[in-house]
């Protein structure tokens, strides 16, 4: 017996050497860097070997947990023993214990929700899980509301937005693996992806520009998103979600989510130029409405991009290609315009931007009142004032109303319907098709993760357009590309 007391004593003094930190320094340390944090709190436990510090966070620890499972067996502890060991072992209980081997790594673990223990007798510092932030309840996600399928949405919580997607993915390659950014906020965030899944390049590219993020303060996921996405583009190449099944769907076609602490989006990427013609419902309605939806938001997308353009090449510098009955009723609604088709179609366009943007900044009931007003009252008084015609007014609130249906897609396409209407201002019908051109090289010179934001297309072969043009069976997308090359070559 004495022999074992006197090898666990050196094993002690030996952690103790390892963690190059002395625990009355710490105490010290701490007292000094947390002055005037009125949340942080210092509770002296008198034992039969000495003293021993708890400090915690009183806000973001759970106070009953803390009284409950760790001071009040420190103080019902008659001996403590001869190594910290028997206080881990037989003591507390938690479900994690740590030694603390820095300062730094001390202060991250209180801020974090842990409670530090600071054993000066055997110069050995622990750190105890006892978190207890205020956390909302999952709810109905806002943005991403569907008629048919999941009603849980992503919550503020790390911990809470990990466990509703371990829940959808059963599956032992499903890894987190934590990462810790922000210099001084310490943000926490997680990267999820199936290991042998998701390709090794992306994992290592991904987990590079996620080390390598040198900034002060990580206060949302979208430091993340900038970091990752294209530059100078105002596509998003950089996917988000609220819904847990949407991540998992994601993370099981081999792509990465990021969770960050504090964020109810999620970010996925690779993200696809396609993707942005994808809506939740498509999963769950049926088949032929899905598709028809789905190249629904297609042709919107050409609307709200490319018709007031159109529509001011053909009135400026096209009448001829005109219908003719259709040219007198244009030249009788443009009667009395003072201003020329640029000019009306830039005014229109811009005021449909305000009301947009109005109706967005203000509280609900407020927002609905305002686009009433804005699109009937302040539209219809337009007409009547013969500030705009009423051909470019209906134009123009056509391609306001199907941007709508592409979200994801309304920042890009305002201003690509700006450039392409500028274009055909100057040019016509040539400075249309030099716009149109531009756009679609800037679609296909965009990457996303290394990958191109025109991704699948091009690819015919591999993927088989199963969920791009039009949305496959369910069963035949369920089925990996990997494993069906596998089945291929057997």
């Amino acid at each position: 017996m004495e022999e074992g007391k006197i090898n666990t004593s050196q094993q002690a003094q030996q952690n103790s050497t390892e963690q190059n930190i002395n625990a009355d320094d710490f105490l010290n340390y701490l007292r000094q860097r947390l002055t005037n944090s009125f949340d942080v709190s210092f509770r002296e436990i008198q034992t039969d070997k000495g003293i021993i510090y708890a400090v915690f966070d009183g806000i973001a620890t759970d106070k009953n947990y803390v009284s409950e499972f760790i001071i009040a067996p420190l103080m019902k502890c008659k001996s403590i023993g001869d190594d910290v060991e028997k206080i881990k072992k037989e003591v507390i209980s938690a479900n994690t214990i740590i030694d603390v081997a820095k300062k730094e790594d001390g202060i991250l673990f209180l801020l974090s929700g842990c409670v530090l223990l600071i054993l000066p007798f055997f110069n050995r510092i622990l750190s105890i899980e006892a978190k207890g932030y205020k956390n909302r309840n999952i709810s109905i996600p806002v943005t991403e509301a569907v008629i048919k399928g999941p009603r849980q949405g992503f919550v503020e919580d790390l911990a809470t937005n990990a466990s509703q997607i371990r829940r959808i993915i059963k599956n032992a390659d499903l890894k987190f693996e934590k990462l810790v950014i922000g210099n001084k906020s310490n943000t926490t965030i997680a990267m999820v992806y199936i290991n042998g899944l998701a390709p090794q390049k992306l994992i290592d590219q991904v987990r590079e520009n996620l080390t390598n993020f040198d900034l002060d303060f990580a206060l949302s996921s979208n430091y993340i998103e900038e970091r990752l996405k294209a530059k100078y583009t105002a596509f998003d190449t950089v996917g988000y979600t609220e819904k847990p099944d949407v991540a998992a769907s994601k993370i099981a076609e081999g792509r990465i989510a990021i969770l960050s602490d504090g964020t109810p989006f999620v970010i996925t990427v690779p993200y696809f130029f396609a993707e942005t013609f994808q809506a939740p419902d498509d999963y769950y309605m049926n088949i032929f409405f899905a598709n028809m939806a789905r190249w629904l938001r297609y042709f919107a997308f050409g609307l709200a991009t490319l018709m007031p353009g159109f529509y001011v090449a053909l009135v400026t510098y096209h009448f001829s290609l005109i219908p003719s009955v259709f040219t007198f009723r244009l030249a009788v609604s443009r009667a009395g315009i003072p201003f020329p088709t640029i000019i009306e179609v830039y005014m229109l366009y811009s005021f449909f931007m305000f009301v947009r943007e109005g109706s967005i900044r203000l509280p609900q009931p407020l927002g609905s009142s305002m686009s009433i007003v804005g699109a009937l009252i302040l539209g219809d008084a337009l007409v009547a004032s013969a500030l705009a015609s009423n051909v470019t007014l209906i134009v123009i609130a056509l391609s306001s109303i199907t941007s709508f249906l592409v979200p994801r897609n309304y920042g890009a396409l305002s201003i690509w319907a700006i450039i392409i209407i500028f274009f055909s201002s100057l040019l016509g019908l040539p400075g249309f098709y030099i716009g149109f051109i531009l756009l679609c090289s800037h679609i296909t010179g965009l990457k996303t993760c290394g990958y191109p934001f025109a991704y699948p297309l091009g690819t015919l072969k591999e993927f088989k357009f199963r969920d791009i043009v039009v949305r496959g069976r369910l069963d035949k997308m369920a089925t990996s590309v990997f494993a069906e090359n596998k089945k291929v070559k057997r």
